[in-house]
């Protein structure tokens, strides 16, 4: 009997194991007949993928997928290279805390994989934020964008899009791992791409979350099959719009290398006004020793402005030269007039501080004349006081007029507010009509590690971030003297003679001149055009806020 028992477990034992290595089909009722149909095709068939190539110029493509990130710009396919962008965003819109812990996190980011460290990024940036003040995508990142382009993707770019322009679909689309918010303004109003595939930012209660959703590719999947995709790494082939593309051109990291920066002349719409404190591309190596060196940066800055409001000119120079403040003075000194007679120097506009080294430069104290001034700004002036205009044509004519005739040296800025890049705004013919002659004086700043003007941001603290660089310099040049006899007058429009001080001016200085004004600068970078109402003023209390402006806001009119 037990030998039976034990017959019988090793037989249930055997065919369990064969269940189990020998799996039954299980049994069907009829026999299926096999299909007549085609297996399915995929819409999109595998793309032709050139290794090495960028696009030719006589492509009939409709339509050019540019992938920005790691093809249009200089800039590789690893994550860690947007992460200059992110810092702009996070400093410029964030502030310091936010960059510092933008910067704690770099390591983490250059562990993670290339999606993941982009949205780890864009928290830290965004998170908070409020979204309808988020200008630094049209005002700050241009500029860093721009200086990144490469001039041979750049010309590739521009002679496919050529050659598919005029039917009727968009010629070039840049797609991005970067959210749109940060690169849409740059993509379309200065490289005039006509469709951007990147994430959004998700928005509650008017703040960035700080999350991503990813980008809609779809509108590119029904797009015409005759699409070509230019890429900087073989990543973008795993991006969902490479699916529409019939053939993709894959630049090789050694070509890269040997790509150059597209020059300033090339530009297809120049960068004349960016925002921003920062004068430097904010990699991870060059935002940690800007940190390490803010505390040192405050108690130097502090201590060159002592020196510069205690000590004279002859003196101050250099020591202030040994401490990396610098200037120099190209070319000679004007003749100044003698009998008590005033001169009118015209300076274009670089920072609040240009008339401190025009005196510095005359060694003689100047009347600056201003739009608008920090209490700050006059406190810390080793010029003395500065006259305030109020844009009243009549009033301030009579105002620089009277110090003329007291036999004052005045300078005033024409531009009426700041420029940074090398260009002239247009000139306030008013000056033209003060004095029989005026003494044009151009001036160049170089600065190592902050801008000394803001649009956005607090204008009370240019000075002191001027002084807390490690190193700036300012240039001066005294130009010849310009009749202006005729436009005082009347025998010459004064805004011939005006503009005919901008071109000797900016010939000069190597500088363009432009008829920008102030009014495009703020519209440009702060969304409004200067000019805000102040509750101070009592004639003016019944009447209407400026457009965009509340009649309750509390601010002056904006010179930088």
């Amino acid at each position: 009997m037990a030998k039976k028992k034990l017959l019988l477990a090793h037989k249930l034992a055997s065919a369990m194991l064969s269940l189990l290595l020998h799996p039954r089909r299980p049994a069907t009722t009829a026999v299926s007949k096999p299909s007549t149909s085609p297996p399915p095709t995929d819409p999109f068939p595998p793309p032709v993928v050139h290794h090495g190539a960028l696009p030719p110029a006589s492509t009939q493509a409709t339509t050019l997928v540019v992938d920005v990130d790691a093809a249009l710009l200089r800039t590789s396919a690893a994550a860690s290279e947007l992460f200059p962008y992110f810092m702009l965003v996070a400093l410029e819109a964030g502030g310091y805390l936010r960059g510092l812990l933008l910067l704690l996190l770099y390591p983490l980011i250059l562990c993670l994989s290339r999606g993941a460290a982009v949205r780890a990024m864009a928290a830290a940036a965004f998170c908070g934020l409020r979204a309808g003040r988020f200008r630094a995508g049209r005002a700050v990142l241009p500029k860093w964008l721009m200086d990144d382009l490469a001039a041979e993707a750049f010309d590739a770019v521009r002679a496919a899009a050529a050659a598919g322009k005029g039917n009727g679909r968009p010629a070039v689309v840049g797609v991005t791992a970067m959210p749109r918010v940060m690169v849409d303004g740059f993509l379309r109003e200065y490289l005039g791409v006509e469709h951007v595939v990147a994430p959004e930012m998700k928005v509650k209660w008017g703040f960035y979350t700080g999350l991503m959703e990813d980008a809609d590719g779809q509108a590119l999947m029904a797009l015409a099959a005759a699409v070509v995709g230019f890429a900087g790494s073989t990543e973008f082939l795993d991006h969902p719009v490479a699916r529409s593309c019939k053939e993709i051109f894959v630049a090789s990291s050694d070509e890269k290398r040997r790509w150059r920066p597209l020059a300033r002349d090339k530009y297809p719409k120049p960068v004349v006004f960016h925002d921003g404190r920062l004068a430097f591309r904010p990699t991870a190596a060059d935002t940690l020793a800007m940190f390490l060196w803010l505390p040192l940066g405050a108690f130097l800055g502090a201590a060159r402005l002592a020196v510069a409001l205690a000590v004279p000119y002859k003196y101050s120079t250099p020591i202030l030269a040994a401490t990396g403040m610098s200037w120099r003075l190209k070319g000679g000194r004007p003749a100044l007039p003698s009998g008590g007679r005033g001169q009118l120097f015209a300076c274009n506009h670089r920072t609040l501080i240009d008339p401190v080294y025009v005196s510095v430069a005359l060694d003689r104290q100047v009347r600056a004349v201003s739009y608008s001034l920090s209490r700050l700004s006059e406190l810390i002036s080793p010029i003395g006081r500065t006259v305030r205009l109020t844009r009243d044509r009549r009033s301030d004519g009579a105002v620089m007029a009277r110090l003329l005739a007291g036999g004052d040296l005045v300078v005033v800025c024409p531009e009426g507010t700041t420029c940074r890049e090398p260009y002239l705004l247009r000139f306030s013919p008013l000056f033209t009509e003060l004095s029989d002659d005026v003494v044009p004086v151009g001036v160049a700043v170089e600065t190592s590690m902050f801008y000394a003007t803001t649009a956005g941001g607090l204008k009370c603290f240019d000075p002191l971030y001027y002084m807390a660089n490690p190193r700036m310099c300012y240039t001066v040049q005294f130009l010849e003297k310009v009749d202006t006899s005729p436009a005082r007058t009347g025998a010459a429009p004064s805004t011939d003679v005006a503009n005919l001080v901008q071109r000797r001016m900016g010939d000069a200085l190597g500088y363009g001149c432009t008829m920008l004004t102030r009014k495009d600068k703020y519209l440009m970078l702060a969304g409004n055009d200067g000019v805000v109402r102040s509750t101070d003023d009592k004639s003016a209390a019944g009447a209407p806020a400026p457009a965009g402006k509340k009649k309750g806001d509390k601010s002056t009119e904006k010179s930088n």
